[in-house]
């Protein structure tokens, strides 16, 4: 009697261990698909962002005050908000 009990005692366990382990690995194997489809998602909004425009401003003739030429002012947007270098 001792022994039947003993053996299936040892069977349970390890029927348990595997369902265990099985349920680990799924569970794990769950996890990274969805960390892959966060970090494909991550580059392709990366891809698809759309890159700072450069913007001029257009300089009329009557502008210019001194004998000297007038130097274009830079503006851009750096994503941030626009900058402009006179």
């Amino acid at each position: 009697m001792q022994s039947i009990r003993s053996l299936l005692l040892t069977v349970v366990g390890i029927a348990f261990t595997l369902m265990v382990l099985v349920f680990t690995a799924s569970l794990g194997l769950a996890l990274a698909g969805i960390a892959a489809v966060v970090v494909v998602g991550s580059a392709i909004s990366a891809r698809l962002s759309p890159k700072p425009v450069r913007a001029t401003a257009n300089r009329t003739s009557g502008n210019r005050t001194s004998g000297r030429p007038q130097r274009e002012p830079r503006i851009w947007n750096d994503g941030r908000g626009t900058i402009i270098d006179l």
